[in-house]
């Protein structure tokens, strides 16, 4: 594969696709890979730079294809490996990088390799898992608990051990402390790489190795105060999980990993990192072009939104990373929907718009969620809707992920807004069809032709796509930052308040005509006004 610009990554702006829930093709309720070939015009005509793909890999589907079952094959739940063939190369046509999902930590007990390991202490992969004796009293090895609820550990009546599983007992860990392992899935990343994908998204890309000696997790005192992303409902926050995550062992398998994509010039990943000091282990993890090429954490996919926490999430990360990549989201498939999450009563078109220019003014690539550009919102389902595991043991607290990945609505008026002629395997909510793409795609003023026209115009301007930034000092609900590249200079403000305002900065500067129906601020002596969900551009006069 010959690329380019084999760093096109930087900056890139990712166009994130669930499948289950993006264009079902062949009538099952389910969305599938041929619908997203399908519709890869509509993606390309946003002007994103990569598509990222949500696993479609065979699997028995307890967490809808994070539990894979063979790392090889598509599951016929999206149809066939020639299926993936067509998507790539139709996407290629059409300009646009395709990332897969790969999940490494663990696999799904109904993997050939799990069924083998289980059934001794002595057969060929009876270490590829995480297998421990019991305490004496017969309690599970350690402390450590699942995310998902409830010990991480699960006991084996076969071999009579406890095996580790980080999420869903039926997702149990692998070992990466067996090389064998490591080269195993190391063969199975060339697999893809061989098929022509041109990067990878690795799901918790910070949970490959445990501690060997199995030490308990200290507690973490801080949370059960209530700290950013707590959620006081899940006893997991309230450790401190030094022991069975971001093991220092991580890092040689991360450069094993980048070894192996070097070797295909114009390659790329992108880890997600969940842990107590995320932002610090994004700049480890990205430093010194050794690991992996970025990184993003949850630090802006939780209900924080005010400039102060913006700036300040900014502002550690450039700190903390030297010669590193961040990549940014403000939603995807595990969060509440941004516009639910951040935007204000109503979901605001205006806020929307500018939420999606905050994203993609901040330095790093960028992240979108399927139905971001159409400002969805987060769909509100009965318990009896509900398939997320997550979700139901944890309701009504928690809700768990499922309104966050209801169907994309194609076109409002028809049955299941277009996504499917049978009933789909989640409702599609009333409210999406008035923001379906065939009532937005006429509409000039539309979420949909903003996101189109700005991300364009984005493109034209090289310091908002691989610039460095300086955040500046501002009050209330005003986030201003410069960008620089090169010869270009910008100054990007935003007035995330539903108030007018005005700010004093120095410096003279020039407003730049944004390209879509933004609530435009102006240039003021020594200072701007932003009306509410204002965005102001300006480069020196």
């Amino acid at each position: 594969m010959i690329h380019k610009d084999p760093d096109w990554w930087r900056g890139a702006v990712i166009y994130q696709i669930y499948p289950r829930s993006f264009f079902d093709s062949n009538g099952d309720g389910i969305g599938d890979l041929p619908g997203i070939t399908e519709k890869l015009d509509y993606v390309a005509s946003l002007n994103v730079d990569a598509i990222w793909l949500s696993p479609f890999f065979r699997s028995p589907m307890k967490d809808f294809g994070y539990d894979v079952s063979d790392y090889r094959d598509v599951d016929p739940l999206f149809g066939a490996l020639e299926d993936f063939d067509r998507l790539i190369e139709r996407a290629h046509a059409l300009g646009l990088k395709v990332i897969v999902d790969q999940v490494l930590s663990h696999t799904s007990d109904q993997h050939e390799w799990f069924r083998e390991s289980r059934q001794s202490r002595d057969n060929a992969r009876a270490d590829w898992y995480v297998w421990a004796d019991p305490r004496p009293d017969g309690t599970p090895p350690t402390n450590w608990l699942s995310v998902f609820g409830g010990s991480a550990w699960t006991w084996d009546s076969r071999r009579r051990q406890y095996y580790l599983h980080n999420f869903l007992s039926s997702q149990p860990d692998l070992n990466f402390h067996n090389p064998e392992v490591v080269d195993q899935v190391l063969s199975d990343v060339e697999f893809w790489l061989e098929r022509g994908v041109d990067g990878f998204r690795l799901d918790t890309a910070n949970f490959y190795y445990h501690d060997a000696l199995l030490r308990d997790n200290p507690p973490n005192d801080a949370a059960r105060q209530g700290g950013i992303g707590v959620r006081l409902d899940n006893p997991y926050a309230f450790q401190s999980h030094l022991y069975d995550k971001t093991r220092p062992e991580n890092l040689e398998f991360l450069r094993k990993l980048r070894a192996l994509l070097d070797r295909y010039p114009g390659t790329t990943s992108v880890g997600e990192v969940g842990c107590d000091r995320s932002l610090q282990t994004m700049a480890d993890y990205t430093s010194g072009g050794d690991k992996l090429h970025m990184a993003y954490s949850f630090d802006l996919l939780t209900e924080q939104r005010s400039a102060e926490f913006i700036r300040h999430t900014v502002n550690t990360i450039e700190q903390s990373m030297d010669d590193g990549w961040p990549c940014w989201s403000i939603g995807n498939h595990d969060v509440e929907r941004v516009m639910s999450r951040w935007g204000d009563a109503g979901a605001p078109v205006a806020q929307a718009r500018q939420l999606m220019a905050l994203l993609l003014s901040l330095r790093g690539s960028l992240c979108v969620y399927q139905g971001e550009e159409l400002g969805l919102t987060e769909a509100q389902l009965a318990y009896e809707d509900l398939v997320d595991p997550y979700g139901i043991t944890f309701w009504p607290e928690f809700k768990g992920r499922d309104g966050c990945r209801t169907p994309h609505p194609w076109q409002s008026g028809v049955p299941n807004a277009g996504f499917s002629d049978v009933k789909p395997w989640l409702p599609v909510p009333p409210e999406h069809h008035e923001r379906a793409v065939s009532e937005q795609q006429a509409d000039e003023t539309s979420v949909l032709n903003s996101y189109r026209r700005f991300m364009a115009w984005r493109r034209e301007h090289p310091a908002l796509v691989r610039g460095d930034i300086r955040m500046l000092d501002t009050d209330g609900d005003v986030l201003a930052f410069e960008r620089n590249y090169g010869n270009e200079r910008l100054l990007v403000a935003f007035n995330l308040g539903s108030t007018p305002t005005r700010q004093d900065l120095g410096g003279d500067w020039q407003a730049l005509k944004l390209p879509a129906a933004f609530n435009a601020g102006s240039l003021c002596p020594g200072g701007i006004e932003l009306p509410a969900y204002g965005v102001l551009i300006a480069a020196p006069r």
